[in-house]
């Protein structure tokens, strides 16, 4: 089926050991869904805002998955069966109903059909992708990372109290993946002046840290939420990059995942076993 033209996913294919998922940084929104979307849906506000830009070029031979549609069409890092990330907490459904403030986006919400639809053009296309790579990434190394890159608002009363640390850690709770690797960022996160972090805070891995997080079958995973005030001139439309705030955060990034990086070649080479 043609849908404008749009690549849904993009593959960069990479030799190294860590895949770099970007779910949610795409905004491409086909011209039906759109036009079903009231003006604050339009808005998109959302989006995990130029995370390709501020990852590009860390890590030499990663791989990186990116989904180039918006998650108000589906989001690709919940449950396909729908359920609750966090329960007892407000949280999003699989195709958004209202923003993460609770303020409704669709003049008409999406039907059953719809969302079965959009899970099988969108959702299940984008986790096929990761998937094979996840796959190939482990034949090279016979272990996988998934680092999954998320930012969002560093304030939103809806979704938790306060205001979110610039780094936030996420390993479902030391199950997502070996102890070693969040010990690695810790490590580095716990040195820093001008950051701060958390380990399974509000956020502790989405549906992908959850899903393809198995260590025991080589296969790690590990969240990174970034405030996006760490990097955004501010966080609000147009939601502008800075790329002075920017330099600081993505020599913490590049920290981080080389240290993850290294972490996963001792694996790979047998000295963890």
């Amino acid at each position: 089926m043609k849908l404008d033209e749009v690549s849904l996913v993009d593959v960069i294919q990479g030799r190294g050991p860590i895949i770099l998922a970007q779910p949610h940084s795409g905004t491409y929104v086909p011209k039906d869904m759109y036009a079903n979307l009231n003006p604050l849906g339009r808005q998109l506000l959302d989006t995990d805002w130029h995370v390709p830009q501020l990852y590009d070029g860390l890590m030499a031979n990663a791989t990186i998955v990116k989904a180039n549609f918006s998650r108000y069409v589906i989001d690709p890092n919940r449950d396909p069966e729908g359920g609750n990330l966090y329960p007892g907490q407000n949280s999003t459904d699989l195709v958004p109903l209202s923003t993460f403030d609770g303020e409704p986006i669709w003049l008409n919400p999406p039907t059953t059909e719809d969302i079965q639809r959009r899970l099988t053009l969108y959702h299940d296309q984008y986790h096929q992708y990761l998937s094979a790579e996840v796959e190939r990434v482990k034949s090279i190394h016979g272990i996988a990372v998934v680092y999954d890159c998320h930012s969002i608002r560093s304030q939103i009363p809806y979704l938790f109290d306060n205001r979110l640390p610039d780094l936030n850690i996420g390993d479902n709770s030391g199950d997502s993946c070996a102890a070693d690797f969040t010990a690695s960022v810790e490590k580095i996160c716990a040195k820093l002046s001008h950051h701060t972090h958390v380990i399974n805070g509000r956020f502790r891995g989405g549906w992908t840290t959850r899903h393809y997080g198995q260590p025991q079958d080589g296969v790690h995973a590990i969240q990174m939420e970034l405030a996006q005030r760490a990097y955004l001139q501010s966080e609000l439309p147009p939601f502008n990059y800075d790329a002075g705030k920017a330099s600081s955060l993505r020599s913490v990034l590049s920290d981080i995942l080389q240290a993850i990086n290294d972490t996963a070649l001792t694996y790979s080479s047998g000295e963890s076993k």
